[in-house]
């Protein structure tokens, strides 16, 4: 009887067992997206191993900064001085260092000068000829390098060349020492609302008070690597940073009413802040809930007085890669510790009266859940300070972050900018993890920083709130717009940051994506988060390139993943799985004479399971898993209007299905086999119903085949087929499947988990798809159909109040 089934499910897949070249050639059936990558990938080294580990020679260099610095608010002046002290860890001499000047992105004189081609438009605005007019004068912006000495008070030669600076050593530096120099500067400080950038200043005009972000402002020392040498690509404002482990010490002397908020721990808050404030932030260490340490009133009150004497703040911080602060005397600060691993981690926010309402609820909670999240899910927080600052913008830094998320003048807030704000805190904060501890190289790799973070940020939201809405990253249908575009608007996620055309999708969404699908649909939440963690841990504090991401996900799971690294990360190719034809076939030994029926259901069903749009499979399991309590449930504080009045389900409506299903009598079955059944064989093969299926690969990217069954008698049933199925044919494959009940419809992808870009081919029988426009009416008649009577949107300023 073995042999016999055998013959016949032979025959059934004959279509997809052919004879394949299995060399590494582009002409034959299975291409070469399953081949290893093999050269893609660096030589292995004793610096960074094959198994995607460092090696038993790895090394990397060191930075220290003593930095003291004077803010002059009414000239928008940053004068300070700085002593490095530089060790030279690698195996080679060095004759010179390379700085980066990021300031000198301001400067008309020193800027990289990196242009994009432009065209005519069709409206010529006051804004465009202020952009043209402001590019040809010269301006006062940039770093100004009153002096460079070593530690003796010599003068050390130096070239600047836009935004990177040269010293030339006295004296080789050789392995294993050190060398100490000194530098004097000072730099007009630029309006970022008028003329971008990370850091700068925001001025109040209502209250005549200015918000400083201090970021990239000091000169710092490039990355000196052992697969790149000087990491001295022009800062062109886009691709971000690669910098040097070190210990920090910085004085900031600001108006005596400022607050700071900075990398690291203040050292004299005894000092900078009031008796009030002080006990305050003792009373903090052990709160449950944050504690005002510089309450609203006084900031108001702080706006109003403007204090014109000066207090110096003292910070220090212990093996980071930068530091950063923000000054201002309209800041509100709160505290409260939260725990990883039982050690204690102060979480902080500092906010204006613009953004109360919001940052006072959520912000330092959001801030304490993403560093406890985050530890989850790579290594546990090592720094004793996080903090959340909000500026009207979103950047990081070590141990600190600037936010956006202000309200409307009456104190409310729509649910965008609640959860833009949310979104924008977890973002910003996880970027303590990727790349401020596992220290990418941003300007060579943007994805290995917004990518990563960008994807362990959806894994945070996800555990905020069950509900929390998804921002175009994550679940696989969040992609596929970008995924459809013209392959001319598309790039490879590997492209240098400074090219890629699409930098939001390409950088953030995509890799975000992949990741999610990797842990999701491909590997497994069990295999994946044990490689990730492995990742992190290996690389914690170290410089990884992608080649130590890939080999690490790889040999840490027992998983060749090349396959996907070539197509998620390599290509462009998007994902469209179709289902090309089904055939039935039911073992009939009744004697019959030969004929086929045909037998019609109406079926009503909804076009998705959990019934929500869209389907997001990590919602599902993040439901199923009692392990995870969302501190949006749990935390009764963290309830607005939003919380409570949008705990819907959206309707669909019903539809109808049309199967034809084809019987074929027991002669037809029987030629199969050369010999007669016998009555047991009869009876184990009646029971049995035979679907043939022949799929086709029509976007190049090859996936899982996740196939819904849906049965006549109403149960449903997933069915998930590895990817490795392509790897003999990767255009077609015909795949016979044997169940013990008839099947009344097949769906491909029914969670939407792997971004096919063309669901129009993914059933059978063949169901119309919903157009966007239906998509978007649903959304909008969903639970944000609130009565006027209740609807904020539609409330006067004192009745939002009351939510």
């Amino acid at each position: 009887m073995k042999n016999k089934l055998l013959i016949l499910l032979g025959i059934c897949v004959a279509g997809a067992i052919q004879a394949q070249d299995i060399h590494n050639n582009p002409t034959s059936n299975h291409g070469n997206k399953f081949e290893a990558l093999g050269t893609i990938l660096p030589t292995p080294n004793e610096y960074r191993t094959a198994s995607g580990a460092p090696g038993p020679k790895y090394w990397q260099q060191r930075a220290d900064y003593d930095i003291t610095c004077s803010l002059d608010e009414n000239k928008q002046w940053l004068t300070g001085s700085e002593t490095i002290t530089y060790f030279n860890n690698s195996p080679n001499e060095l004759t010179y260092l390379w700085m980066q000047l990021d300031e000198n992105e301001h400067s008309t004189k020193n800027n990289a000068n990196y242009q994009d081609g432009s065209s005519m438009p069709k409206i010529v605005s006051d804004q465009m000829l202020d952009r043209v007019a402001n590019a040809k004068e010269t301006n006062d912006y940039g770093d100004n390098i009153v002096k460079i000495t070593d530690a003796l008070g010599k003068p050390l030669d130096h070239m600047v060349n836009k935004t990177m600076m040269r010293i030339e050593l006295p004296a080789t530096l050789k392995p294993g020492q050190k060398f100490v120099f000194k530098i004097n500067w000072n730099y007009h400080i630029s309006d970022r609302m008028k003329t971008g950038g990370r850091g700068g200043y925001e001025y109040f005009p209502e209250d005549g008070n200015y918000l400083f972000t201090m970021t990239q402002w000091y000169p710092r020392l490039c990355v000196y690597s052992d697969f790149q040498g000087w990491q001295n690509n022009q800062f062109t404002s886009r691709g971000e940073f690669a910098l040097t482990f070190g210990n920090f010490k910085v004085q900031m002397t600001v108006p005596a009413d400022h607050i700071i908020g900075a990398t690291g721990e203040c050292q004299n808050y005894q000092q900078v802040l009031t008796p009030g404030q002080f006990a305050r932030w003792q009373q903090a260490q052990t709160a449950k809930e944050p504690v005002e340490i510089v309450t609203l009133a006084e900031a108001k009150a702080s706006e109003v007085k403007k204090n014109k004497a000066t207090k110096t703040w003292i910070f220090k911080a212990d093996n980071v890669r930068d530091f950063a602060w923000g000054s201002s005397r309209k800041f509100v600060m709160d505290a409260m510790p939260a725990y990883v691993e039982g050690k204690k981690v102060m979480c902080m926010s500092y906010y204006g009266k613009e953004a109360y309402p919001l940052y006072r609820r959520f912000s330092t909670k959001a801030v304490a859940h993403t560093i406890k999240t985050y530890s989850h899910f790579t290594i546990p927080f090592p720094y004793p300070v996080a903090q959340s600052v909000e500026a009207a913008n979103g950047m990081e830094y070590p141990m600190i972050c600037f936010n956006y998320g202000r309200c409307e003048k009456d104190g409310t807030y729509s649910e965008a900018t609640k959860y833009g704000m949310l979104g924008v805190v977890i973002h910003e904060v996880g970027h303590n993890f990727f790349p401020m501890i596992i220290n990418s190289d941003e300007r060579q790799w943007t994805w290995m920083d917004e990518g990563l973070n960008s994807f362990v940020e959806y894994l945070t939201e996800e555990r905020w709130d069950n509900h929390f809405p998804v921002r175009g990253k994550g679940p696989g249908w969040a992609i596929v717009d970008y995924m459809k575009l013209p392959k001319d608007q598309l790039e490879p996620i590997m492209t240098n940051s400074e090219n890629i055309v699409n930098f939001g999708p390409n950088a953030y969404s995509k890799p975000a994506t992949a990741l999610n699908i990797l842990r999701e649909t491909v590997m497994g939440r069990e295999l994946f988060d044990y490689a990730f963690k492995e990742y992190a841990r290996r690389w914690a504090f170290k410089h990884p390139t992608p080649a130590d991401l890939f080999r690490t996900m790889n040999d840490a799971s027992a998983e060749n993943l090349d396959w996907y690294w070539r197509g998620w990360f390599y290509g462009i190719e998007p994902v469209d799985l179709s289902l090309d034809s089904v055939k039935h076939l039911t073992p009939d030994f009744s004697h019959v004479p030969e004929h086929t029926t045909t037998t019609v259901v109406k079926h009503i069903d909804k076009p998705y399971p959990d019934g929500k749009f869209p389907t997001d499979i990590s919602k599902v399991r993040n439901r199923e898993d009692k392990s995870i309590v969302f501190p949006s449930d749990a935390d009764t504080s963290l309830h607005d209007f939003y919380y409570k009045y949008t705990r819907g389900q959206i309707p669909y409506d019903t539809a109808t299905y049309t199967v034809e299903s084809t019987h074929i009598n027991g002669r037809e079955v029987n030629s199969f086999s050369d010999e007669p059944l016998d009555d047991a064989e009869k009876s184990k093969l009646q029971s049995k119903q035979f679907y043939e299926l022949q799929f086709s690969n029509k976007g190049g990217l090859v996936m899982p085949i996740i196939i819904e069954w849906t049965y006549k008698d109403g149960t449903r049933e997933i069915e998930r087929i590895p990817a490795q199925v392509w790897r003999k044919n990767e255009a077609r494959l015909t795949k016979l499947f044997v169940k013990d009940k008839e099947v009344r419809s097949i769906k491909l992808d029914p969670n939407r988990e792997t971004a096919d870009i063309d669901e129009s081919n993914n059933s059978w029988p063949v169901v119309q798809t919903e157009s966007k426009f239906e998509i978007f009416k649903a959304k909008q008649l969903g639970p944000r159909a609130i009565p006027q009577a209740n609807n904020p949107m539609q409330m006067t300023g004192k009745d939002k109040k009351a939510f």
